[in-house]
């Protein structure tokens, strides 16, 4: 008596399948609002800076330098500033990245050591970009000697990228099954060959997602480029990695901030505005193509 008590008061305590359904249907409903009011608040951005901007977006635009104080001209050299920072941090991060995890994963495993790697990771990964610009001022501006240089926002931009590259990328190397480590060893294959011929062409796709964030960050930031790499003008391309640059988000920090004439700026703020977001737009493609083809390759 007391079981047959107690199992139809655990019964009578349960949600019924009715109510569990409807709950589940509210949370979806929930959950596709907030999805739709993200991509509403996004294009209404996307909007708004098309507006203003895209009158002065033309060919002059894109492949002349500033002009009269900025206030006309183009931002050609803002371009190429970006693209090289961007891309050349991405060399330099991705593959230390990848060692990094490679070691994290597949050798130093769940040990203590790790654990505080990790951990040091985790913590860098939210570190404001700010403390990153005044580092790479502090370490390879003035003690390396590089100065405001190409080399100096590179290496800057590099150490910002760095921790979430590692953290993608091992999250990558988890997802690749031990069976196809284990039956590399089995065919007589070495670790270090099962890690490079087996495990990394498999987990390369998921690496590549940290390197399309990677370079989507470092193309965006101001902060930590002011200090170590941009210049407030120079109408010429750079010829050395010793050589300052424009960049695209500091150049809009300038034309917000120091301007002489903000009103007149104002369109090229905006027109600048959507140049960034299209060559972020553009490398991130480029990179998913990447990425498919390998997907689909392996």
């Amino acid at each position: 008596m007391d079981s047959t008590a107690s199992a139809s008061t655990a019964r009578m305590q349960l949600p019924s399948a009715a109510s569990r359904k409807a709950a589940e249907k509210a949370m979806f409903l929930f959950l596709r609002v907030v999805a739709c009011l993200n991509v509403a608040v996004l294009a209404g951005i996307c909007f708004y800076l098309c507006w203003n901007g895209l009158p002065v977006v033309s060919w002059e635009f894109l492949t002349e330098p500033p002009r009269n104080m900025m206030t006309e001209g183009g931002i050609f050299p803002c371009i190429i500033g970006t693209a090289i920072l961007s891309l050349g941090s991405l060399l330099i991060a991705f593959p230390l990245g990848v060692a990094s995890a490679v070691y994290l994963n597949e050798y130093a495993g769940k040990t203590r050591f790790a654990s505080i790697i990790r951990l040091g990771v985790n913590n860098l990964a939210g570190v404001p970009s700010v403390v990153f610009g005044l580092f790479g001022l502090s370490f390879f501006v003035t003690f390396l000697g590089f100065g405001v240089s190409i080399l100096s926002g590179i290496l800057t931009l590099a150490v910002l990228t760095l921790p979430v590259i590692i953290s993608t990328s091992e999250e990558a190397l988890r997802t690749v099954p031990d069976t196809y480590r284990e039956a590399s060893l089995a065919l007589g294959g070495t670790k270090s060959q099962t890690i490079a011929r087996v495990v990394l062409p498999s987990a390369i796709p998921g690496m590549l997602t940290g390197a399309i964030l990677g370079v989507a960050r470092a193309a965006g930031e101001t902060a930590a480029i002011m200090f170590t790499a941009a210049v407030f003008f120079t109408p010429r391309t750079p010829t050395s990695i010793l050589d300052s640059v424009m960049c695209l988000p500091y150049h809009i920090y300038v034309l917000c901030t120091a301007g002489t004439e903000i009103d007149k700026t104002r369109p090229l703020q905006y027109g600048t505005a959507i140049v960034l977001i299209i060559l972020v737009l553009g490398m991130n493609t480029v990179a998913l193509i990447v990425r498919d083809k390998l997907q689909r390759k392996h």
